[in-house]
């Protein structure tokens, strides 16, 4: 009984796929974890976390859905009929699947289907990554499902160039939070932003959303879902007109002003706030104090990007910083990718050079479609789905569970807990958590390094996912040293080890109750324009980007709504209860989902708080509750992400309204926020 047994506190850290990527500290009672608390190891996240990770990582561990055993399916496909086997029976069976479809279409005929279940550098690719190169199967291009816009519009002005950290706040005096919920997806950053407010920093938030911070901010912005190129164009505009552009910055650090002032001047005040559905004199009222501003911040989330002009706006908002001369001294910057110092060897770890030459390449956001095309040449006739649950995140979600229903296709799972997604496959793998192996972790919202070793063997007969990728190779008879590196060798191997910022450390000695501040390589902060540099190939910040003019004719930003054909924007922001689809079937999110939407919209349908209602669109239907409340603005629905099949009556989620052939302007991504619905009362 592990009841009398002492309890134990180790240090670990957050895996999830979120921007703090917090320290935590661990109780462990015998073989289970009885506690999840935060810790002060690491600076920025200082011993707080999110309510969702206190309360549901215990279950996630132990709970009735962790997999324990592999499995295989004994009934009909999405039955949930399975039969536990051996490891060796389960390698047997996917060694068997793929060397049929391998046999009869080639290795490109095999899909890995990931995306960003655990953060980690080892669990989320390194061995798995050299295994599908190896063979030889499909690519996979995974960021336009998430972030491939944001990183692609931040990297048109910036280069690879790492952004100001978000604690660098602290010496702001206006700070824009745009299209960010900082409560619910950034929590530590609202630590920062009260010490600003405390100094006397000004904070206006651009949201459709009336979220958490809007409600004690000085301004909020609440504009139409997509218009937000709209208001960064006219704030460049109207600012340059007042003569409050910063000519000699722009002048040393710029490139492509006349043609991106040539394509901004269009918009007036007043045109702004007609396109953008807000007051003129809010926008007048933040034009003169960007203007007043002694040091600008502008912290971004990833809501901006999940619309037909997301890239456009991203890249409008964030060169407002360059215009005004808004960079180079703390406080002044664009909060983004602050992580990017990290001096990461993803190529070495993840063993690039495997790749065979004139490999296919998969859009993720394409994937449902490609797996239905029977005619493809050649066709999908195996994947593995593996730190990723589709059903539950992509649009489209009919298409890709009839994709995943399909007999003709050979479907492996590997997860930690069963899955809408493992529910659909043939066989399923058992991973570990990540509090069952060692690893590393950077991260995307902020700019520490830290290290994390086992609190817990794993549980039943789970492995890591270096390990059951290794294990595949060997069935595969890949037996080259690559395939047998350990766990702290790809360590070492995941970071340039001779960098400054590890002091002759080797990564896998890093001590796992530290935390490594990633700066500028000499110790100084990290501010561009500085101590940094853009990493763009002209040395500056680039308003016109040849690059995306070349490739989507987007050199400059420009305004591209996607026609509405229904009165509603659906958007599906984060939720206070899961991080993306993660505890997903927990009891904090038991219970149907809600829509929330303003009294007009409700009124107009006769619709009242509280009562189950339809909302569809010509992709299909959900049933939700009705959630009625002015913090969405008229013609806005919102519902919170991740949510899993049995959250609705009809079995499916938002995710089912929401197209997959509607695309962002740049990097092909996918269109979330620009989904347009309509409700009606449900009659189930």
């Amino acid at each position: 009984m592990t009841d009398h047994q002492p309890t134990m506190s180790h240090p670990s850290v957050c895996p999830l796929d979120c921007p703090d990527t917090c320290s935590l500290t661990i109780k462990v009672r015998g073989d289970r974890i009885v506690d999840v608390k935060g810790s002060d190891v690491n600076p920025f996240t200082a011993g707080v976390i999110c309510n969702k990770v206190a309360r549901c990582f215990p279950d996630y561990v132990h709970g009735q859905t962790r997999l324990r055993h592999p499995l295989k399916r004994t009934g009909a496909r999405g039955a949930g009929s399975y039969a536990q086997i051996s490891w060796d029976e389960a390698l047997d069976l996917v060694h068997d699947g793929f060397s049929r479809a391998i046999e009869q279409h080639g290795p490109q005929s095999v899909l890995p289907l990931n995306y960003a279940g655990p953060h980690g550098e080892l669990a989320g690719a390194s061995m798995d990554r050299r295994f599908f190169y190896k063979m030889g199967a499909t690519l996979l291009d995974r960021g336009p499902l998430c972030g491939g816009v944001r990183g692609a519009a931040y990297e048109s002005l910036f280069g690879a160039a790492p952004g100001m950290p978000p604690e660098q706040v602290i010496h702001s005096d206006l700070i824009l939070v745009w299209g960010n919920n900082v409560t619910v997806s950034n929590l530590h950053f609202m630590r920062v932003l009260k010490q600003a407010r405390a100094a006397g920093a000004r904070v206006v938030v651009i949201d459709p959303k009336r979220i958490k911070l809007a409600e004690q901010c000085d301004l909020h912005l609440q504009l139409r879902p997509g218009t937000d190129v709209v208001l960064g164009l006219g704030l460049a505009a109207e600012l340059e007109r007042r003569g409050a552009l910063d000519a000699d910055f722009i002048a040393e650090w710029t490139l492509g002003f006349e043609d991106y002032m040539s394509a901004a001047r269009a918009y007036t005040p007043e045109r702004v706030a007609q396109i953008c559905g807000i007051p003129v004199e809010g926008v007048l009222r933040l034009v003169d104090w960007i203007a007043g501003a002694r040091n600008l911040a502008s912290a971004f989330g990833n809501g901006i990007e999940r619309t037909r002009s997301g890239g456009a706006g991203l890249r409008a908002a964030m060169a407002l910083n360059a215009l005004t001369g808004q960079h180079g001294r703390l406080g002044a910057g664009i909060v983004a990718k602050s992580g990017a110092a990290a001096p990461k060897t993803s190529d070495r770890l993840q063993g690039a050079h495997l790749m065979r030459p004139g490999t296919r390449c998969f859009n993720i956001v394409d994937v449902a479609a490609k797996m239905l095309d029977r005619d493809l040449e050649p066709p999908v006739a195996a994947a593995m789905i593996y730190n990723h649950n589709p059903v539950a995140t992509h649009p489209d979600q009919e298409g890709m569970i009839k994709a995943l229903m399909q007999e003709e296709i050979f479907v492996v799972g590997s997860d930690v807990v069963m899955t809408d997604s493992m529910a659909l496959c043939d066989v399923i793998l058992p991973a570990a958590s990540h509090f069952e192996y060692d690893d590393i972790y950077g991260a995307y919202g902020q700019n520490y390094l830290q290290r994390a070793t086992p609190v817990i063997a794993p549980v039943g007969e789970s492995l890591p996912n270096t390990e059951i990728f290794r294990r595949l190779a060997a069935r595969f008879g890949y037996l080259e040293d690559e395939f047998q590196h350990s766990d702290l060798e790809l360590i070492d191997q995941a970071f340039d080890a001779s960098s400054p910022v590890f002091n002759g450390t080797a990564p896998s000695d890093i001590p796992v109750d530290a935390a490594i501040e990633l700066n500028a390589g000499d110790g100084a902060p990290l501010v561009m324009c500085k101590t940094i540099a853009p990493r763009t190939g002209s040395g500056r910040i680039e308003l016109f980007s040849q690059t995306l003019e070349d490739r989507y004719g987007c050199g400059v930003p420009r305004y591209a709504p996607a026609p509405q054909d229904l009165p509603l924007v659906l958007i599906t922001p984060s939720s206070d209860k899961r991080t993306n689809a993660t505890f997903g079937d927990h009891p904090l999110s038991a219970g149907a989902e809600v829509i929330e939407v303003h009294p007009q919209d409700a009124a107009e349908r006769g619709l009242t708080d509280g009562e189950d209602v339809t909302v569809w669109n010509a992709q299909g239907q959900v049933t939700l509750v009705l959630k009625v409340s002015t913090a969405t603005r008229p013609g806005v629905a919102y519902s919170p992400k991740g949510t899993w099949l049995s959250s609705s009556k009809t079995g499916r989620t938002a995710n089912v309204l929401i197209p997959s052939v509607v695309r962002t302007d740049i990097a092909d991504g996918a269109c979330y926020n620009e989904t347009f619905v309509d409700l009606r009362r449900a009659s189930i």
